[in-house]
Parts: C-alpha cells; structure tokens; sequence
C-alpha cells in the first residue's frame, strides 16, 4: 500500500510522503488561485473547483477565501453551497450530499492523530471519513469532527461541535452537539 492508500483508507501514514506533498503544494497551488478571484468571476471559479475537487464533482458555489488539504477528496453533489472561510482537511473522503448549505468558518476535518504519544512521536497521522447527507444545513462556525456522519435534512446549529453522527431529520447544537426537542 502507498501512504495515499494507508491515509485515505483511515490507517496510520506518513503525511511527509513525496506523493501527498505534492498533492498538497498542488491543493495550495490551486487554493491560492481561487482565493484570489471575486463575485462574477464564474468560468474562472468553475475550472479551478474542477481541478481541485474529486473527479466527478458537481461544481459547489463556494465563496472564498476556502482551504482544503488535498481538494482531490471531496465530493459534491449538486447545488452545494459553502459560504466564507471554510475549511476541509480532507485526508480522507469527504462526501457533501446535494443542496447541502455549509455556513461560515465552519471545519469539516477527516484529519486525526494517534491517541498513544509513541505513535504520533513517530510522525503517523491518521483519518476518518465524513459524509454529510442531502438538503443539510450547518449553521457558521460549526466544527465536525473525524469519522461523522450526518443523515438527509439535519440542521446543525451555528458553533456546534458535532463529534457523534447526526440522524436523518434531527437538529443539533452546542459542544458537544446535541439533538434539540
């Protein structure tokens, strides 16, 4: 297995890889192009997203400036929409489900770490994937932590930290994110 396979498969790797460090220069790369584009600059916008985004991508409107780890991990569905400053560490996959609405500076992060203080002494990183279902909302500020998933037409509210999956339907919010009556 390449580090690339051990990472997006949720196992230990080395981030310092040559492959993922040139996969991450390229997401910066690319990063820094779309962040420097305004409102109206649309054939612009969609070609980076295309490059940057997982093969296959519905093309999100997202209003910059965005940050992503590798970009090459994310998936979205159509009419996405993810507002300023977000960010997505995506060491593994990221799925975004269709007319999901993601508010600003929310984190979505796939990125983890050894809990065992030897482990991450010897440079190994970890990850889990996220998946975010269809017609969701994420209030700005929110945080999802490694390995959530959250089910069709969940609210999470603004500033939750979301570190347990969210059921089809239900509203959560605080930290930790809880369901509301």
């Amino acid at each position: 297995m390449t580090e690339r396979d051990k990472m997006l498969a949720g196992d230990l790797y080395r981030p310092g890889d040559p492959e993922l460090v040139t996969l991450r220069k390229r997401a910066q790369h690319l990063m820094r192009d779309y962040n420097a584009t305004v409102y109206g600059e649309d054939e612009a916008r969609r070609a980076i997203l295309t490059d940057l985004l997982a093969p296959g991508s519905a093309i999100p409107v997202i209003r910059p400036p965005f940050y992503v780890d590798y970009g090459v991990h994310i998936q979205t569905a159509e009419d996405v929409f993810l507002n300023y400053g977000c960010v997505i560490l995506d060491v593994c996959p990221v799925t975004i489900g269709a007319r999901t609405q993601i508010g600003p500076m929310t984190q979505i992060l796939t990125a983890d770490h050894p809990r065992d203080a030897a482990t991450r002494a010897k440079g190994l990183e970890n990850g889990k994937p996220v998946s975010i279902g269809a017609d969701v909302w994420i209030g700005g500020g929110a945080l999802l932590l490694p390995g959530i998933t959250v089910g069709d037409g969940a609210t999470i509210g603004a500033g939750s930290v979301v570190t347990r999956d969210v059921p089809e339907g239900t509203t959560v919010a605080g930290n930790p994110a809880r369901a509301l009556r």
